[in-house]
């Protein structure tokens, strides 16, 4: 797979402009910052760091203008008077002239995009990984098919543990028919109360998701809590009635233990 240029990296067009390329800079290095990784396994941080190293070096060469001119000529890109990249030529006619250099097309970033969001996958689920195992009370892990993430409660000596079951799933985006597909599944996997986490590098308008887990609790007779996960900043819509080990692992998971 050939190298990705520069505005790939950054996730823009040859012909986006100098605030463009900021403001894109920004928004992605956010999510490779160490700190936003210092919890997660060793792979993931050296992810994260070759990561921030190409964004970083992609925004040196783009947001000075000389050195982003002299980038686009290595492209092949042929550069307007302000120094975006000019619009492909016209095909060669018939007359016998030489065709002018065709600017390279920009990529659609669906390799960029699948590549991240596997990152993200990863990430997200290594960490509310570990903040499960630092819950007290203590969880085992099991396998529950359609979910990435599956935890029961350990059993007491002498006591039943009355703490929920956990399921957990990553998702591109969590919206209504995610809702409603995750509560049919985990109903079917016990009668005991179990709380889903739906983890979502992007979430569908509050009102939405609101509307499908109200519909399911009409509809369904099954101990289910949902609980919809911004994994971008680990927001979270939590009911009020949540288990109290919903809300300590909410808070463990926002703090990265």
């Amino acid at each position: 797979m050939a190298a990705k240029t520069h505005y790939e990296q950054l996730e823009l067009p040859p012909t986006a402009t100098a605030d463009a390329i900021k403001q894109s800079f920004r928004s992605l290095i956010a999510r490779y910052h160490p700190d936003k990784v210092q919890h997660l396994g060793k792979e993931f941080q050296d992810m994260a760091a070759v990561r921030a190293a190409e964004l970083t070096e992609a925004y040196r060469i783009l947001s000075d203008a000389g050195r982003r001119a002299d980038y686009d000529r290595t492209l092949g890109t042929p550069l307007l008077s302000g120094g975006a990249a000019a619009p492909p030529s016209a095909p060669p006619s018939d007359s016998g002239g030489e065709a002018e250099p065709r600017p390279r097309p920009p990529s659609v970033f669906r390799e960029e995009r699948a590549s991240r969001d596997e990152y993200m996958r990863k990430a997200t689920l290594n960490r509310f990984k570990h903040a499960v195992d630092a819950v007290g009370g203590g969880y085992d892990e099991a396998l529950l098919r359609g979910f990435e993430l599956a935890f029961v409660p350990k059993a007491k000596l002498f006591a039943r543990n009355k703490n929920p079951r956990l399921l957990g799933r990553f998702l591109s985006e969590v919206d209504g028919r995610a809702v409603t597909e995750a509560w049919t599944q985990a109903g079917k996997w016990t009668e005991d109360d179990v709380c889903v986490f739906l983890l979502g590098s992007s979430l569908a308008p509050a009102r939405e998701l609101a509307t499908a887990i109200a519909e399911q609790r009409r509809r369904s007779k099954s101990k289910v809590t949902l609980i919809p996960v911004d994994a971008r900043d680990w927001s979270a819509h939590v009911p009020t009635d949540a288990p109290d080990v919903v809300k300590t692992l909410l808070a463990r998971v926002r703090g990265g233990t």
